[in-house]
């Protein structure tokens, strides 16, 4: 294999593959990018065994073939070498080594047989549809911070995509729940997803797809199986497997009779959140809301740190409330709020809160409240 191609797309390519890839590994390989070269193209395919990317980038090929070099490594070379540089990658399978040059530097890695490096098994997919890369953003990017980090309930370790019925008809919907809070967002339904079947998006697969959707022009194939999603652009597949497990029955948490409402600045509220929070020791301290006519003060005591309290103005009309909340959780779930207002809907201080941006209830938002 000979190729040569341009830095900036040789560092992208590798980037997102090596991205990947385990730092601690034991089994050799699993370390490893495959590069193929055939035509006017190279691909880089790395995978962990649980998620598979596969990256084209074009290039000069000079002489095909295929060998596998240590992902980690070879992104730190390329990422050190100059802007606008031309690398020449070239293997001849017999020295067992790639070599890589680029003006004056040269690099020798070692390498491992193409034929060793295991390739993610094809599934036949039960739903294939495209979607804009802004609405898929949207569901992910609103839903992950209301992912589980607990191992024993693995099944709540991702975003929860399926089909579901709203007031405006089907829709593609992500969950996502740790038991404290709760994100539920909804997009139209694309066509041909109506035969989606539910899958548990895994946290990193949620992480790594995040790199493919920064482009907003860019429509993404998406394919699910039982077992399986594969998200691909015209240069990058991501293919992962599911978490194998049921999703809770999440609309039981969700509260229907919430009806003392309070809108307020969402960005206000925030710093607001922050600024008092700041005076207890862990963020995890529980703030007090103490709601009346148009006010809201919010408070902190911690004993062996002090005390803190601020008022903000508000939209409230309901009877008086006091409640406390996890800071952490009210700063997580304010940072999603896109428009201005957010608007709260409390039941009493032991029930769960909802919160939505504005009247919009394609993005719906639990958290439990704490005992102050």
């Amino acid at each position: 294999m000979r190729i040569s191609i341009e830095r900036a797309a040789l560092l992208k390519a590798v980037g997102q593959a090596q991205s990947v890839v385990e730092r601690r590994n034991t089994i050799p390989i699993l370390a490893n990018v495959l590069m193929e070269a055939e035509g006017n193209t190279v691909s880089f395919r790395a995978t962990d065994l649980d998620i598979e990317v596969v990256d084209k980038a074009p290039a000069m090929v000079e002489r095909a073939g295929a060998t596998t070099v240590s992902a980690v490594t070879l992104n730190e070379i390329v990422r050190k070498l100059p802007d606008g540089a031309m690398v020449t990658l070239s293997d001849d399978g017999a020295s067992g080594r790639l070599s890589i040059e680029a003006g004056r530097s040269h690099f020798n890695l070692a390498t491992l047989p193409k034929e060793d490096f295991p390739v993610m098994a094809s599934s036949e997919y039960s739903a294939n549809f495209a979607c804009p890369a802004p609405v898929l953003r949207r569901l992910f990017d609103k839903s992950k911070f209301a992912i589980s980090t607990e191992e024993t309930r693995y099944y709540l370790n991702g975003v929860y995509m399926h089909v579901a019925d709203a007031e405006s008809g089907k829709v593609l919907r992500c969950v996502a729940t740790d038991g404290h809070r709760l994100a539920r967002i909804d997009a139209d339904l694309p066509t041909g997803a109506d035969t989606l079947p539910g899958v548990i998006v895994p946290r990193k697969t949620v992480n790594e797809l995040r790199k493919l959707l920064d482009d907003d022009e860019m429509q993404i194939a998406v394919s699910v199986s039982e077992t399986k999603i594969r998200f691909a652009t015209p240069d990058i597949t991501l293919t992962s497997k599911v978490i194998d497990g049921t999703f809770p029955d999440y609309t039981r948490v969700i509260p229907m009779g919430n009806t003392k409402k309070m809108e307020v600045d969402a960005q206000e509220f925030a710093k607001a959140v922050d600024r008092v929070a700041t005076v207890s020791s862990e963020r995890s301290r529980a703030v007090k809301l103490a709601l009346d006519e148009d006010k809201l003060i919010l408070s902190v005591n911690a004993p062996d740190a002090g005390a803190a309290e601020e008022e903000l103005i508000v939209a409230y009309g309901d009877e008086r409330l006091e409640i406390g909340f996890n800071a952490k959780y009210l700063l997580e779930i304010a940072s999603q709020v896109d428009r201005e207002n957010a608007t709260f809907l409390f039941d009493s201080a032991g029930q769960p809160v909802l919160m939505r941006e504005g009247n919009d209830t394609s993005a719906v938002y639990v958290v439990m409240p704490m005992r102050v």
